[in-house]
């Protein structure tokens, strides 16, 4: 991803999204509630959809460090051939 600048918004619909401020693009995350859940969060859906957001990416962040970590190390499992003069 770019070094774009986002933005939590919350739809006519009343879905939450993460989404690029200067595109308009897909949106990068959706979140929709059921009734029953907005029943019980009340005014805190928009905390709680931005908490859930805030996860996903702390989440994703690992993932990725954990695949260049893979790489890494499987970049030093390879056997060097000897050379021989």
């Amino acid at each position: 991803m770019s070094s774009s600048m986002y933005e939590i918004v919350e739809l006519p619909n009343g879905d939450v999204v993460l989404q690029r401020s200067d595109e308009e693009k897909e949106p990068l995350v959706c979140i929709r509630f059921s009734a029953d859940s907005l029943s019980f969060m009340r005014d805190g859906k928009f905390d709680v959809a931005r908490a859930m957001i805030e996860a996903g990416m702390e989440a994703a962040s690992e993932l990725a460090d954990e695949g260049v970590e893979d790489f890494l190390g499987e970049l030093g499992d390879e056997e060097e051939t000897p050379i021989y003069h």
